[in-house]
């Protein structure tokens, strides 16, 4: 018998029960349904993340205060809280000491109560210094940024995120040249930030920049225990981004030799790349989805049994057909073909039912959240198919092989 034939016949049977075969597809619609799904939210917010950790700037490395073992109780030769200072970021600064930064930029962060008028609001202020703008790929809107000569009088001058200008302005006032009052302090209103939005950092325009200057003099009180003045973070710009753990290895070994820690102790900084995070993140969620992807694999293998059970049934049902058939000269591959093909066409209509459902759940929820570029991927249909396919495969074996066994005369008496 030729496959189309086969085919045919198998199609055939299938469509004279079609309840029973649309019930039978149901484990394999919802398990390819959700693996696709699955596979396809994993990977736009695989492309989400990347987005946003790259709109936070390029080629970046960040310096922070501690070392990886800063926690529980004291140990020789474990890293102690020593906070960043300015020293540190002029040490950085030198292109002589690190050659492979293009640039530096240093943040001192705080929480306060912004007022203006009768409206205040809690808000996030950075210090930041002059070329916070371009190493974090920060815009101006409007007005103006402040200059070198604010930084080095630690001038009272702000320039106010979209989020801080809307709750404190919330008649549509010009904000520029308005003066509001930081930690008590009065500020004038130099300039507004181009908004960036949300995402995984929060509202990233819920922000006030002041020189860095001011922040540690002015309104803060970021005085170490030596008299020196603190930073939050150190932003790095490396020259290519392809050097970054390079670079990260230059910058480690420069600020161990400058702030005089010996070999035999630990970091009491910690420098990480926006690689690193964008790493961590995707280790999160790819352990997640393969999570995910283990439930939708048991109900993938619920379906299998379910075919499984159906063919054995569907072989007891249709015995007298067998033996009538091999009576007439069916040879046994026939026979074995025959509900074999049966079992992997309910598995691959099922499997292909199952796609289009996974597909039209991500292009919804991009619909309903456009940030989320959710894709199918044709690696991930091809998987489906494949998995669908080998379902069919595999569980659709026995009850063909046992088919095939059928002795010809005592399948024709059976009642």
């Amino acid at each position: 018998m030729s496959f189309t034939e086969t085919l045919r016949v198998a199609l055939r049977a299938l469509a004279a029960n079609k309840l029973r075969a649309i019930l039978t597809m149901l484990g394999i619609i919802i398990g390819v349904a959700a693996v696709i799904a699955l596979m396809s939210i994993g990977r736009g917010v695989e492309r989400f993340v990347t987005a946003e950790f790259q709109g936070i700037g390029s080629n970046l490395l960040f310096v922070f205060p501690g070392g990886p073992d800063t926690q529980g109780p004291p140990r020789p030769g474990r890293a102690r809280e020593k906070p960043l200072t300015n020293d540190d970021v002029a040490f950085l600064a030198d292109s002589a000491r690190v050659p492979g930064v293009a640039a530096v930029a240093a943040e001192f962060v705080g929480f306060s109560l912004v007022e203006y008028s009768r409206e205040n609001t809690s808000v996030q202020i950075s210090g930041v210094s002059l070329n916070y703008l371009d190493v974090r790929q920060f815009a101006i809107a409007d007005g103006e940024f402040f200059t070198e000569n604010d930084v080095r009088a630690a001038a009272r001058v702000a320039v106010l995120g979209q989020t801080v200008v809307k709750r404190l302005f919330p008649g549509g006032e010009f904000p520029i040249g308005q003066t509001v009052k930081i930690n008590q302090v009065p500020f004038k209103v130099v300039g507004t930030l181009a908004s960036k939005g949300g995402g995984l950092f929060g509202d990233q325009d819920n922000v006030v920049m002041i020189p860095i200057s001011t922040a540690q003099q002015r309104v803060f009180n970021a005085r170490t225990a030596n008299g020196r003045l603190a930073v939050s973070v150190i932003y790095l710009q490396a020259q290519d981004a392809n050097e970054l753990d390079r670079v990260a290895t230059q910058v480690t070994e420069a600020l161990r030799d400058f702030r005089g820690i010996t070999f035999r102790d630990e970091d009491d900084f910690t420098v990480i790349t926006q690689q690193d995070l964008i790493s961590s993140f995707g280790e999160v969620t790819g352990a997640l989805t393969l999570f995910l992807g283990l439930i939708a694999g048991i109900s993938l293998l619920v379906g299998g049994i379910g075919i499984m059970n159906i063919m054995l049934v569907s072989v007891t049902e249709r015995t007298r057909e067998i033996g009538l058939r091999k009576a007439l000269g069916a040879k046994r591959r026939d026979v074995l073909s025959q509900f074999l093909v049966e079992a992997t066409a309910l598995a691959l209509l099922g499997g292909l039912i199952g796609i289009a459902i996974g597909a039209a759940v991500g292009w919804s929820i991009t619909l309903l959240q456009p940030d989320l570029p959710v894709a199918v991927t044709p690696d991930s249909v091809l998987l489906a198919t494949g998995v669908s396919l080998a379902i069919g495969l595999f569980f659709g074996l026995y009850p063909a092989y046992r088919a095939a066994r059928l002795n010809p005369i005592e399948a024709l008496r059976y009642e």
